[in-house]
């Protein structure tokens, strides 16, 4: 099935219900699907053959433009509004899009790229004045469009995702929307949604988590979507409490702050019923202490950009016996952890763990990515025998039950012995003074590579209390213990997913 097929329905069942809320307004499902008709059109009279673009922020706009791609059939290339204009401009490259559509908030970004690129056009949504015959008004376009319905590419794309680039250059991947309808109803299985749901959108729209594990899922069962452009967790927590939504999906460094706003200024958020996060390792300590200040439907997911929404996920149950999981497999999936090979070396899918041992997760599944757009090479890395490799390792408990370690192209080989940084940052961020760890592997010449950490806290981090709390932690084993600390005075640098950066922490505090 089309995901398309699926939003006809919610319109034919749920026509006159609120589909989003904004700052502007209200938008009825009913008008939703006229708008995405008109849009649709009016992009199938400019470029017949092309791919859009949009560079916009979260809102009405991005997630029209989703919808009225998916009825052209012609892909959506979903672009991070926070990436600079040559970056953009690069990123382009393999999508073939026509068309950029961008708001007020990125004309400048936009019109760099319009001179820069093959656009045949662009469509601004604002209110700013843009001087170029080459742009269009967002609303004059789909007031002069056609509402007839509108016959799809044979292709049925939904469009183009990034993946985030936190060690090399985003690849893109083009996903159908068979593959997102996958995505889009594991979801909604695995959290019970329905029309009576009220869910809150704080992340950025373009990515694979927001998309296809958040903003498609409520539109499938009918639900309302409270959109709020940019995460002010205040905001956020103000917009629970007037809408009375049910519903939020977090990160976990916008979990550890809605948890804490919500403990300094209290605000009714009692219909609250479900948290989905996930991106980064959610730790023990984060799934405590949102489940104390926001509710206790905590659902830890795991997931990546190749494999759609998401490849497990844990009900906030299984946190009771089993804290910081990750979960089993989803619904659409086949996971296995198996023996961790060299990233330029073939995981052997044969070769599974045994519970209590680390190995690499490699997954398949009738939703995920065929492989990566112009990058024959960087496909035939992740995608080996029909098995899609994630390039993260995870410990296997007795019950099956995955808990993530760390990255394959993150362990540090010291003495011979394998280390995972995520693992040395858990422990180093159960410190009362440390809020966040980043361990790093140094070269040295008699290990191979010794163990270093950038911590960020309060002004009291002790460099030789922290060394003696690791000596002394019952889950770090000496060989883990970092070898040399340093302090930072400023948050370290992060993904808008809350993925550390850690290439820059290195370049930053060790690479002269």
């Amino acid at each position: 099935m089309n995901y398309i097929d699926t939003f006809r329905r919610t319109v034919r069942c749920h026509p006159t219900k609120a589909a989003i809320v904004t700052d502007g307004g209200s938008t009825t499902y009913e008008e939703l699907d006229e708008r995405t008709t008109r849009l649709a059109n009016a992009l199938n009279e400019r470029v017949p053959e092309g791919r859009t673009a949009t560079l916009a922020l979260t809102g009405s706009t991005a997630i029209e433009t989703m919808l009225a791609s998916q009825k052209r059939g012609l892909g959506n290339v979903q672009l991070p509004f926070r990436a600079a204009p040559g970056a953009l401009a690069s990123m382009l490259e393999s999508t073939a899009a026509s068309t950029v559509l961008f708001d007020d908030a990125n004309a400048e970004k936009a019109v760099e790229l319009l001179d820069r690129t093959v656009f045949e056009a662009g469509i601004h949504a604002g209110e700013r004045s843009i001087d170029r015959e080459d742009v269009e008004d967002y609303e004059a376009v789909l007031a002069n469009a056609s509402t007839e319905p509108v016959e799809p590419d044979p292709a049925y794309e939904h469009g183009v995702f990034y993946t985030s680039g936190t060690t090399s250059t985003p690849k893109a991947v083009l996903f159908d929307q068979e593959q997102l309808w996958y995505g889009s109803t594991q979801v909604v299985m695995e959290m019970g949604l329905d029309e009576t749901d009220v869910a809150l959108v704080t992340t950025p729209w373009y990515h694979m988590v927001t998309a296809d594990a958040w903003i498609l899922p409520h539109f499938q069962a009918g639900a309302t979507l409270v959109v709020q452009s940019d995460f002010d967790p205040d905001e956020s927590l103000r917009l629970v409490q007037e809408h009375d939504a049910t519903g939020m999906l977090a990160v976990p460094t916008q979990l550890h702050a809605l948890a804490d706003a919500q403990a300094e200024a209290g605000y009714d958020v009692r219909t609250l019923s479900y948290i989905r996060t996930g991106g980064s390792i959610v730790t023990e300590q984060l799934v405590e202490k949102a489940s104390e200040h926001l509710t206790e439907g905590i659902y830890n997911t795991y997931g990546l950009t190749e494999g759609g929404p998401n490849l497990t996920f844990a009900h906030p149950s299984a946190q009771d016996e089993h804290a910081g999981t990750i979960g089993t497999e989803s619904f659409t999936w086949e996971l296995r952890v198996v023996e961790a090979a060299e990233p330029d070396e073939d995981p052997d899918p044969s070769a599974t763990v045994e519970p209590g041992e680390v190995g690499e997760v490699i997954a398949r599944g009738p939703g995920m990515s065929d492989g990566y757009l112009n990058h024959p090479e960087a496909s035939e890395q992740a995608y080996v025998d029909g098995w899609l490799r994630t390039g993260d390792c995870a410990e296997v408990d007795e019950d099956g039950y995955l808990y993530i370690v760390g990255r394959v192209d993150n362990m540090i080989v010291s003495g011979g012995e394998n280390v995972y940084p995520e693992e040395v940052e858990d422990v180093l961020e159960s410190h009362e003074e440390v809020e966040v760890a980043v361990v790093i592997g140094l070269e040295d010449e008699r290990w191979g590579h010794r163990v270093a950490c950038v911590v960020y806290g309060s002004d009291n981090v002790d460099v030789e209390a922290l060394d003696r709390f690791c000596k002394d932690h019952d889950r770090l084993a000496n060989f883990k213990r970092p070898r040399e600390y340093v302090v930072s005075n400023e948050l370290l640098p992060r993904t808008d997913t809350g993925t550390i950066e850690r290439d820059t922490v290195y370049e930053e505090f060790f690479g002269a």
